[in-house]
């Protein structure tokens, strides 16, 4: 092969790496090189972490947060949450898809995805706000609305027992829409002819459902499971706007557990809290995905 040919060969793929090396570049610079850093936080005394000179002491601080019974209920109360607030959001995002995409809904179709989708456009700390408004014992809307309707008041942030389903409501509400969104372009990708066929064979809606159109729609399943296992698993801003962690720590979770010593100075173990959330968020997502590959191939 002369020279000539062999780089008009090589031609694509350096078109290739000349448009991926910027956006590697600064993957590198703003995603990877931070987490490093962070990790190497995590091995040094709190002390001197941020020093020049920082006194590595391995994996002390590991040690210490597990052995810590605050960051383990932390952990624990981060996992429950997130397996509640994934299944919530995806299996509401797939009905709402499911409804805007039926015939059933002919009018104001367009009105209703602005609408679900509005939420997730809007700034994080104005849309909590609202809600925190709105959950408010003694002025809030949504005990007006009980009172009027002669309900029991609803505890929302200042009860320990309804804490979480008024957090999980919230981000519902700021999320759900780009799931959404998700779902609906593979339901416009989807073969439908499949659905007539199985229609012509005698099957049932349920049936079509079951065994033509939820087949189709794995890759926004996968999509949407390892985006929201990586999106509550570090929730934060939710819990720093509307709970600062309480009552009664019940809103504690790592990231805000994390972020509390952090604020102390406890630098080592709160990187070391980090580091462990990184790898939990690391290996779900990677399983998730892994599963998500198997049925399709499947």
């Amino acid at each position: 092969m002369t020279p000539a040919l062999s780089l008009q060969a090589l031609r694509p793929r350096l078109v290739f790496y000349a448009f991926v090396a910027p956006f590697a570049a600064l993957t590198v610079l703003f995603g990877v090189w931070p987490i490093l850093l962070s990790f190497q936080v995590s091995l040094t005394a709190s002390a001197t972490a941020l020093k020049p000179d920082a006194t590595y002491v391995g994996l002390a601080n590991y040690a210490a947060i597990l052995s810590d019974p605050l960051f383990r209920d932390s952990l624990l109360r981060t996992l429950a949450y997130t397996a509640a607030a994934v299944a919530a959001n995806v299996g509401f995002a797939l009905a709402f898809a499911l409804l805007l995409d039926s015939p059933l809904l002919a009018r104001g179709r367009t009105l209703f995805k602005v609408a679900v989708f509005l939420p997730v456009v809007t700034p994080d700390v104005a849309g909590y706000v609202v809600w925190r408004w709105l959950y408010d014992r003694s002025f809030g809307a949504v005990n007006a609305a009980l009172a009027l309707l002669g309900l029991p008041p609803f505890g929302g942030l200042s009860s320990a027992d309804t804490v979480l389903p008024a957090i999980l409501v919230a981000e519902l509400w700021h999320h759900a829409g780009f799931y959404v969104v998700i779902f609906l372009a593979n339901l416009a990708m989807r073969q439908r002819s499949l659905e007539e066929a199985a229609a012509l064979d005698g099957a049932g809606k349920w049936q079509v459902f079951r065994y033509v159109i939820l087949p189709q729609l794995r890759p926004a399943l996968v999509i949407n499971t390892v985006y929201a296992l990586i999106q509550f698993l570090k929730t934060f801003t939710v819990v720093v706007v509307m709970t600062k962690g309480g009552p009664a720590d019940r809103t504690n979770f790592v990231s805000y557990y994390a972020y509390q010593l952090f604020d102390q100075g406890r630098y080592g173990e709160a990187t070391a809290m980090a580091s462990v959330l990184f790898a939990i968020v690391a290996v779900a997502a990677s399983i998730a995905y892994a599963l998500g590959e198997r049925g399709e191939r499947a």
